[in-house]
């Protein structure tokens, strides 16, 4: 029977989904719930977009490793320690006795489900060969769906049993996908455990340099930490010097040095995840702190972005088969100047509805830009260089997410009103014009029919 369950590739596909999906669910749930946990431990927002930081820095830091783990120590064996972690982080958040204690939680959690993801992509290209495209498709739509409604999903667990529900609702996902993964994934052989390809000196310094900035930003809102900046500039000397001596780097700095392209494509990635992550977090916090939203009705009104750029996808590849990336993500940046623009209209006595349309318009946004920046990366890419492209370009994502947290923290930890929202947009406003330089510099032409 174990036989017959492992050649089915769509169960391997559910059993690596349900696991996948455990990272950008934990990584939006949150949104809903700082509220709730800045009242319970009586936090500033500064000190409280740090779970956000945390997260996306430990996966940030965690992915890389955990892919090189997993051809030494064998994917399965990995993939099924990643899911004990994150059952036993899923115990002890709930029951933090204090906020450091929840940081460390969330920072091992971000451990935890950053292992699941590389594991899982190397059992799929080894296991399934007719029909693997389709296999990692599926996969994506696990993952980008999970993270689109987080904040819904978070909503209604938080309204009916406060925030550590976003913690207990991961029991499901992880049981399920243990025991299917025992009985159905591949037991693959280990390869050779050699440690010292991983460069955890690299690592630690990209962590001090991100740490390093996110102090000196969130502190300009009150009295600058010049020791911060420093800690920032020496960090990031140390990080790009270490780095070239390394064979095999966290960041390779000489191949995006060598394809320039391919380096405005991780600029406008992360200019992409800034401006997004600003709204995605931002905007629930504004629907609960400000109009006094629910988490239950503020999960709802974040259908809005999550629901349009879901819906925008399957257009998104249509235009990618017949333009290439290029069309799509002009429009995609369009939309995103054009929501973030809107913003400044909002003002106290606004409708709910037209805060909807502009939530609507990022949306689109976001369902131009996800698929498109991919599809960018990889036409610009040799075959050979996929799978540190790819690394690097889940890099972009984490540092563009820990950069919105930080902008979050500098203008809402005083005051929260209409006002603020605006000085976040007019900020993002100056990325979105980036993104859209970006956008108009890639090769390629703007056809808007076939020639």
């Amino acid at each position: 029977m174990t036989q017959t369950l492992r050649k089915n590739s769509w169960l391997l596909v559910l059993t690596i989904g349900l696991g996948i999906l455990l990272n950008p669910l934990n990584s939006s749930m949150i949104s809903i719930a700082l509220t709730r946990m800045q009242h319970d431990f009586g936090l500033t927002f500064a000190d409280a977009s740090w779970l956000i930081s945390v997260f996306y820095l430990a996966s940030a830091a965690a992915q890389p490793v955990m892919g090189k783990l997993s051809d030494m120590f064998g994917p399965k064996r990995l993939f099924l320690s990643g899911l004990i972690v994150v059952a036993i982080v899923s115990i002890l958040a709930p029951f933090s006795p204090n906020y450091p204690f929840l940081l460390g939680c969330r920072a091992l959690q971000a451990i935890g489900t950053s292992t699941l993801f590389p594991s899982g992509m190397s059992i799929v290209r080894t296991s399934i060969t007719k029909g693997q495209a389709k296999a990692l498709a599926t996969l994506s739509i696990f993952s980008s769906t999970s993270a689109a409604f987080g904040p819904s999903i978070g909503g209604f667990l938080i309204e009916a049993w406060d925030w550590p529900s976003i913690f207990f609702v991961n029991f499901p996902f992880i049981v399920l996908s243990f025991i299917m993964a025992i009985f159905i994934l591949p037991n693959t052989s280990q390869g050779k455990v050699e440690l010292g390809r991983i460069d955890f000196g690299g690592i630690i310094l990209f962590i001090i340099t991100m740490v390093g900035l996110i102090l000196f930003l969130l502190s300009l809102e009150k009295s600058i930490h010049w020791w911060a900046l420093l800690i920032f500039i020496i960090a990031s000397f140390l990080f790009y010097k270490y780095e070239n001596k390394r064979s095999e780097p966290f960041i390779d700095f000489d191949s995006l040095k060598s394809n320039r392209i391919v380096s405005y494509i991780y600029l406008q990635f992360i200019s992409i995840n800034l401006v997004f992550y600003c709204y995605f977090f931002g905007f629930p916090i504004f629907l609960q702190q400000v109009h006094h939203y629910s988490e239950k009705q503020s999960g709802l009104i974040m259908l809005a972005l999550a629901g349009f750029g879901v819906i925008i996808a399957p257009i998104t590849g249509r235009l990618i088969d017949k333009y290439k990336s290029k069309l799509p993500l002009v429009i995609g940046a369009i939309f995103l100047l054009v929501g973030t623009a809107l913003l400044l209209s909002l003002h106290e006595t606004s409708s709910l509805l037209w805060l909807l349309v502009i939530m609507a318009v990022l949306g689109i946004s976001n369902g131009f830009n996800n698929i498109s920046m991919q599809t960018a990366l990889f036409e610009h890419i040799k075959p050979n260089e996929t799978g540190t492209a790819s690394g690097l370009f889940q890099t972009s994502r984490y540092i563009g997410s820990i950069l919105s947290s930080s902008l979050l923290g500098i203008v809402f930890t005083a005051h929260l009103d209409v006002q603020h929202l605006h000085k976040v947009a007019i900020v993002c406003l100056i990325f979105c014009a980036l993104v859209l330089v970006l956008a108009l510099r890639l090769p390629g032409k703007l056809r808007l029919k076939n020639q």
